[in-house]
């Protein structure tokens, strides 16, 4: 699964992305995740002027990619309920509840996603 911020590094060709996690997204034997939280956190930060991108346009691109979107089923909300408040962002809330529930590992260059048992791959 990747994280909103590489998702966003990766439709962009952003040189921020780092050379292993840019091929792991690239390669076609990894089933990438995107998590519905990502085009949502977008679209919620495009309406209020933070983010140039639309979520619809970014949702286009998850199609286009044949990246596989998440989306939102009760077993992540039981996760994601019994989380404890390590972290206070509410889209990475679900993208951990999700990682945990699919088992998989995140591609972030956030510090705190570990703290929840998560694997991660440094972006």
């Amino acid at each position: 699964m990747i994280d909103t911020h590489v998702l966003l590094w990766w439709l962009q060709d952003d040189p921020k992305l780092g050379s292993v996690a840019r091929g792991l997204i690239a390669d076609a034997c990894n089933d990438i995740l995107v998590s519905i939280a990502s085009p949502w956190e977008i679209a919620v930060k495009h309406r209020i002027g933070k983010m140039r991108e639309g979520g619809a346009a970014v949702m286009h691109a998850i199609e286009e990619q044949e990246l596989r979107l998440v989306a939102l089923a009760p077993a992540h909300l039981r996760v994601l309920e019994a989380m404890p408040l390590i972290h206070r962002d509410p889209f990475d809330h679900l993208i951990i509840a999700q990682a945990h529930v699919e088992r998989c590992v995140v591609i972030t260059d956030d510090a705190q996603f570990p703290a929840y048992g998560i694997t991660c791959v440094p972006a």
